[in-house]
């Protein structure tokens, strides 16, 4: 009896076992493979090059350089775009006119299509007719106008502030979700015992929230991190690699330099550093929550 309740248990596991090791295990044993050899993805033919390729990484210059890129987002992200959806999220908890349409209009970014907020923004920050320039003159403010999207200076920048703009809505929704679970006993027993708002917020609001904060912080490095497809719109990775990300350096690999091998082992590394990165916010947000 127990051999057959365990075999059914077995049986009932066996499609979703079988769709992970066809779409995710056995692909990666084959990914592994390539990364170890020299292919151009279309020739039969393959140079075995052991961890050549590995090596290469460690020296490659353009691709720690869209780490950096991805990095510097990624805090930008981490800081602007979730201090603003927690501030929103708050701000609509709270009893205020129309929050229920603040609460949708909030979300409507990030619903968006990629290609298309990229194009809007790539207009909009264009050098020569695009739509902020034209308020920067029309303002006096002469000395702020430039091309933003094509100045080394200022191009990572104005894609990690578009980035943030699509994004925020995301974090908005998961911390207003996790205000409303705050029992409001609690905000009704500070103000009992005298509290303001600023120690209401401060003694109740935050700590409550840290656990939500983390799990917030965890999609936001993840998910930023492989960002790639608004950046293909607005900028393509240039001016000169200074928005080029990771996704967009494996991209190039195989589509730019026809270096399988070499794509695949760079989508290794980059699997590996998420890996970590991951693990070490896991054990932040066990820390967090002991």
């Amino acid at each position: 009896m127990k051999f057959k309740s365990t075999l059914e248990n077995y049986v009932f596991v066996l499609p979703a076992v079988t769709i992970f090791a066809i779409f995710y295990i056995i692909p990666f044993f084959w990914v592994f493979s390539y990364a170890l050899h020299d292919w151009d993805g279309i020739l039969p033919t393959m140079t075995f090059v052991g961890l050549g390729n590995f090596k290469e990484i460690l020296v490659d210059k353009i691709w720690w350089q869209s780490m950096t890129n991805a990095g510097y987002i990624t805090l930008v992200a981490l800081t602007l775009q979730n201090a603003v959806a927690f501030l929103l999220a708050w701000a609509c908890d709270r009893e205020i006119r129309a929050k229920n349409f603040y609460r949708v209009l909030f979300f409507i970014p990030p619903v968006l299509s990629e290609v298309v907020v990229g194009l809007v923004w790539q207009w909009i920050l264009d050098g020569n007719y695009g739509l902020l320039n034209h308020w920067l003159n029309g303002m006096g403010l002469h000395a702020w106008v430039r091309n933003w999207l094509s100045d080394p200076q200022t191009a990572l920048s104005a894609v990690a502030i578009v980035h943030c703009w699509k994004g925020f809505g995301w974090g908005f929704l998961i911390f207003l979700a996790g205000l409303q679970t705050i029992p409001r006993e609690l905000y009704e027993a500070a103000r009992v015992d005298g509290a303001n708002a600023w120690h209401t917020f401060k003694n109740v609001t935050i700590p409550l929230m840290i656990p939500v904060a983390v799990l917030v912080s965890i999609l936001t490095i993840l998910g930023t991190m492989q960002a790639f497809v608004l950046i293909i719109a607005m900028t393509g990775g240039g001016p000169a690699y200074h928005t080029d990300v990771p996704v967009l350096r494996i991209l190039a690999s195989m589509r730019g330099s026809s270096r399988f091998g070499y794509a695949c082992a760079q989508g290794i590394t980059f699997g590996v550093i998420l890996m970590a990165i991951s693990f070490i916010q896991y054990r932040f947000s066990k820390k967090a929550k002991a």
